[in-house]
């Protein structure tokens, strides 16, 4: 749904990408490890609430390379099938560690966590398998990564509010 402006973004993305001195998949990497950290923060907010504040701004951080990287990739002319294929691989394995360390803290039922970690990343398959079949692939569907980020940050700030 967020990616309806996506191209109001880019206003913001081109200038930001065009600064940054490093090949695109260096950035996916850092995405996923920041990924791996609020999940580890996640995890262990239950018991250090201030963590909660570091999970929102590592799924930010997440979210934003995670943008810059294909912003890089096409301003370069290096965008292709296998960074392609690495960044949503590695969107998968960020949205599991962010999420799983969410869900194995005790803010989260489990069922609940269960089933949004599922539903999340059926939704991505699905939009991959579509391209793989010869599909354009569509990021406007409902929840996207990007509004799950959203979310997620949202639902993270109010834990530590309330």
């Amino acid at each position: 749904m967020l990616d309806k402006y996506r191209e109001k973004a880019d206003l913001i993305l081109a200038p930001l990408a065009s600064k940054i001195n490093l090949e695109a998949n260096i950035l996916t990497y850092l995405s996923l490890l920041f990924a791996l950290i609020a999940g580890i923060f996640a995890y262990f907010s239950y018991e250090h609430p201030f963590l909660l504040l570091m999970v929102s701004f590592l799924v930010i951080m997440n979210g934003l390379l995670d943008a810059l990287d294909g912003k890089i990739a096409r301003m370069r002319g290096t965008a292709g099938k296998k960074g392609d294929f690495t960044d949503h691989a590695i969107d998968r394995f960020s949205d599991v560690f962010i999420m799983g360390g969410i869900i194995l803290s005790p803010w989260v039922d489990k069922v609940i966590g269960i089933a949004a970690i599922t539903a999340m990343n059926l939704v991505s398959y699905l939009g991959t398998q579509a391209q793989a079949m010869g599909y354009k692939r569509v990021y406007t569907r409902i929840l996207g990564r990007d509004d799950r980020i959203v979310i997620i940050t949202f639902a993270l700030l109010i834990q530590f509010i309330v």
